[in-house]
């Protein structure tokens, strides 16, 4: 028999919205990985007596909450950078987050329309979560920052993510906790709950370790600029930065260099007028051999003029042909103007705001016998789109590379979260990840998603460490490289259509 609890209490709103933001720990702490279960367990808990729209109302808060607590760091560089009244960058975040958070207050009144009270219920709430965090990954270009997926990046369930991915591993997070409360208050009479929580437990325990095999090693330095940003574009500043970044790459002794995004400022015209043959130094340097044989680099430059559009762009350097990757996947209102708020970003005082995008599979830059696949700052939340370039495991990356500036968000839970959004795709990729960033976390992720190496955020330094390449191809990027998320989309949907035409079937 279903125990049912109390439809309403008027506490359960602020409730919902403090365990929603106290499970944003989870994202930064090791040790915090059990509260997103903790908090979920909570919510499907209140979830069963609630009506549709008061269900709504519980998963509006319980969302909204979280993504606050998660992004609120937006507000630095919306207001100290981008010059926005903080009242009005305060409510900027706040609109975001509640705009976002409609998706998980529909899964939730769908939830408590369509629940049977039986362990089915396992299976139609992992549904509908995992289609409200893909429609918030995915709409309106994505804003999967703080996905719930991320949080299990220490846990059990993080030997799933070269299965199924990290939307994956939010969507099994909710099973299992559905599963389970299921169990508890049949006391142990619905075997279907039992058997979905002993299944996804033993998934995660028993899941192959390794997709891919060692491929070389190589020497790598990564530079830390810790330029402030609202230092970032000033003329007397910049001499400094520049002759920094300079002086490291010259004297590397590795065989690739990683130079954060932009950490040359300046489009390309602009920099033969401040610096003259600084450009064509480095591209000497590095197109002659070294002591200890090729050398190459990565730099993180904007390209292009102001008449034929620019690009956020990583260039390589080396003896083979030139090289350059220009990101692809664009930050709204810092790379590029959404239709109808160019006077929101015209409130905002941020340089180079509209991009060009490059390609969505761009071919890898070769250095010392690997495939380096960079990326640009935030593209790195997007698994789907780096798993398209494994199509071919012939000329997949063998080491990714991402290039960032956090400095836009102050010293803030942005660089720690960032780092494990890093680490979660060398686990569902299973290739190591380079970060070379303006102001952290500089760090080498080996395939496992193990820090192996990184600079204290906030620092000036250079990073040498060994890395080691890996091929092969992981079910993650297989299924993800051929079709997206459409795998988990069609799932997802098929288990949800099945719960509304079973409830109309019954009621009929």
């Amino acid at each position: 028999m279903n125990v049912r609890h109390p439809a309403w209490h008027r506490l359960d709103p602020l409730v919902a919205a403090v365990l929603g933001a106290l499970q944003t720990l989870a994202f930064v702490h090791t040790w915090a990985w059990p509260l997103p279960l903790a908090t979920l367990l909570w919510l499907a808990w209140r979830l069963d007596g609630a009506r549709p729209g008061r269900a709504a109302w519980l998963g509006w808060c319980y969302g909204t909450a979280w993504l606050c607590a998660g992004v609120w760091w937006l507000f630095i560089s919306l207001h100290r950078y981008g010059g926005l009244p903080a009242p009005l960058a305060a409510g900027a975040v706040l609109a975001l987050s509640a705009a976002l958070s409609l998706y998980l207050a529909a899964a939730a009144a769908f939830y408590a329309r369509w629940r049977r009270g039986t362990g089915a219920d396992a299976a139609l709430f992992a549904a509908l979560w995992l289609l409200a965090e893909l429609a918030r990954g995915l709409i309106f270009t994505g804003f999967p920052w703080v996905a719930s997926g991320y949080s299990q990046v220490d846990a059990p369930l993080a030997a799933l993510a070269p299965w199924v991915g990290v939307y994956g591993i939010g969507a099994l997070m909710a099973g299992l906790v559905v599963a389970l409360l299921r169990l508890l208050q049949s006391r142990g009479r619905q075997w279907r709950a039992g058997a979905a929580v002993v299944a996804i437990v033993a998934a995660a325990l028993v899941a192959p370790a390794d997709f891919t095999q060692p491929a070389g090693e190589m020497q790598v330095v990564l530079l830390q600029t810790n330029v402030k940003q609202d230092e970032k574009f000033a003329v007397e500043r910049m001499p400094q930065t520049l002759a920094w970044v300079s002086r490291q790459m010259l004297s590397a002794n590795a065989d690739l260099v990683l130079v954060p995004e932009t950490a040359i400022p300046l489009l390309p015209f602009q920099l033969n007028d401040f610096a003259p043959g600084y450009w064509e130094l480095l591209r000497q340097h590095f197109a002659a051999p070294g002591p200890d044989g090729p050398r190459a680099a990565l730099v993180g430059v904007p390209m292009g003029d102001f008449d034929r559009g620019y690009t956020n762009s990583v260039a390589g350097l080396s003896a083979g042909p030139a090289y350059r990757y220009d990101k692809w996947h664009l930050v709204p209102f810092g790379e590029f103007i959404p239709t109808g708020f160019r006077w929101f970003t015209e409130l905002m005082n941020i340089p180079l705001g509209d991009f060009s995008r490059g390609v969505l599979n761009p071919p890898s830059f070769v250095a010392a016998g690997q495939r380096i696949g960079p990326n640009i700052c935030y593209e790195d939340l997007f698994g789907e789109e780096l798993a398209r370039r494994f199509i071919d495991p012939a000329s997949a990356p063998t080491v990714l590379a991402n290039i960032s500036n956090i400095g836009w968000f102050g010293d803030t839970a942005a660089i720690p979260q960032h780092l494990n959004i890093s680490r979660l795709r060398s686990l569902e990729l299973q290739r190591p990840m380079l970060r070379a960033t303006n102001t952290g976390a500089t760090a080498v992720i080996d395939h496992q998603g193990v820090v192996t190496a990184q600079l204290a955020p906030h620092t000036q330094g250079v990073l040498q460490a060994a890395v080691q390449g890996r091929d092969g191809v992981t079910p993650f990027a297989w299924w993800a490289a051929r079709w997206g998320l459409w795998p988990l989309i069609l799932v997802a949907l098929a288990v949800a259509l099945g719960s509304f035409w079973r409830q109309r079937s019954e009621g009929a």
